[in-house]
């Protein structure tokens, strides 16, 4: 599973009635994220100015409003499982319900939040795929947003490849990235190893600048990412310093600029790299030492989302375990104990670890499994319920991703029009 994950920050300017963007500018920056998915938060701080009645003049007072946008996308390879929905989708449903609202903040700063979620579609065909099973994957995995709790009223969900911003300033990072930058790429080495060198194709080597394109598309300042792709935002900031160097420097960029009535900052802001939220992996049932992965050819090996009642006892039946008496957390020679545990535990969000460690300390596997199996399916089981009814409203699910769309494409034709104004690209008239 990949995860975009970004905060970025602007400064507009507006008046109380009308809020019209003029001249943004840098400003603090914030995000939620974690593991591989990718999550994306931006800031915007808007003044706006108000008119007050003192004696009989009036005296404009201006309000300090900040907008966070939130964005993360998850891929649509294979059936959604566990791990990607309590590792990222859970998160997302807890971030938009928790920041929906607006607030002030201890500075008098009202703060307000903007979600997108995204099915990262372009980042499935970098190994061989199906086409039937990418078109079906992609519109279950929107579908599962939305049944977990994705509200549309509070978010948007749209599908990356709708966005054509993406793979245009993909092409525009690819000019200007070192061949051998590329080549350092630890997660390309490994998947270009298991299949074979002579079958891989150009998007495996090059897809981590579809990433960066994704983070730098929203102006991100912080990332919130895994260890397994931390060496990918490291190749953002490369490829952000890079670009500002070349393009956005000197008289030139800034005559260039004035012309298409954009501002003269740099184009990018350099990520940070964020600690991603802990207890956020969820492990093999295979092997207590690796991430529960779709690209597992065994499927015994993980329960996804959608697996009905029998298959997911049948799959804690046989999962792995080991021959130690009792049940424990955190013990590092029993790395399945810890996994199982974790999700009985993830799986019942309202008690404590205290609470569950007293429950099953005692207990067999043989005791164990039973009750993690039922845990498991009731948690499931009222997203499954609403999944079918979104599945089976067809005109639902296609305006739903389409308002996302429109809402996505908006922002990201802004910063991708200042990237080729940066690099001296003609304007269509």
């Amino acid at each position: 599973m990949k995860v975009l994950s970004i905060a970025m920050a602007s400064m507009v300017w507006a008046s109380a009635r009308a809020f019209t963007p003029l001249s943004p500018t840098i400003s603090r920056h914030a995000l939620l994220a974690g593991g591989n998915h990718l999550v994306i938060s931006k800031n915007l701080l808007s003044m706006s100015s108000t008119k007050e009645a003192a004696s009989e003049s009036e005296t404009a007072v201006k309000k300090k409003i900040r907008t966070r946008r939130i964005l993360s996308g998850v891929q649509p390879t294979g059936a959604l499982h566990l791990g990607n929905y309590l590792g990222a989708i859970r998160q997302w449903v807890d971030m938009q319900d928790k920041e929906f609202m607006p607030y002030t903040d201890e500075d008098g700063v009202e703060i307000r939040t903007e979600n997108y979620f995204c099915v990262v579609d372009l980042h499935a065909i970098t190994m061989p795929h199906d086409p039937n099973e990418l078109q079906e994957s992609t519109l279950a995995s929107a579908a599962l947003y939305l049944a977990a709790g994705i509200d549309p009223s509070k978010s948007k969900v749209f599908v990356q490849s709708h966005v054509p911003a993406h793979t245009e300033m993909a092409w525009l990072l690819n000019c200007i990235t070192p061949m051998n930058w590329l080549e350092r790429m630890i997660q390309f080495k490994d998947k270009a190893k298991k299949q074979g060198t002579e079958s891989v194709g150009v998007g495996l080597f090059t897809y981590p600048i579809l990433m960066a394109a994704d983070i730098l598309l929203y102006k991100a300042d912080r990332v919130p990412v895994g260890e397994d792709q931390r060496q990918h935002l490291e190749l953002a900031r490369d490829i952000v310093r890079r670009f500002n160097d070349m393009y956005c420097k000197g008289n030139a960029f800034k005559k260039r600029c004035k012309a298409a009535s954009i501002p003269t900052f740099p184009t990018f802001i350099e990520p940070e790299a964020m600690i991603v939220k802990e207890g956020a992996r969820i492990m093999s049932l295979s092997d207590g030492t690796s991430k529960m992965s779709k690209s597992d050819p065994k499927d015994a090996s993980r329960i996804n989302v959608l697996d009905p009642p029998k298959v997911i006892r049948d799959k804690i039946k046989r999962c792995k375990t080991d021959i130690f008496e009792g049940i424990e957390w955190d013990n590092p020679e029993r790395p399945e104990a810890t996994n199982l545990l974790s999700i009985y535990a993830a799986v019942q969000p309202d008690r404590t670890k205290e609470d569950i460690t007293k429950e099953v300390k005692d207990l067999s596997w043989g005791d164990f499994k039973p009750k993690l199996a039922d845990a498991i399916i009731a948690h499931l089981e009222p997203i499954q319920k609403k999944y079918a009814e979104v599945r089976g409203d067809e005109e639902y699910l296609t305006k739903v991703l389409k308002d996302g769309a429109d809402s996505a494409n908006e922002i990201a034709s802004q910063t991708l029009t200042s990237a080729k104004v940066a690099m001296g690209f003609t304007r269509p008239t």
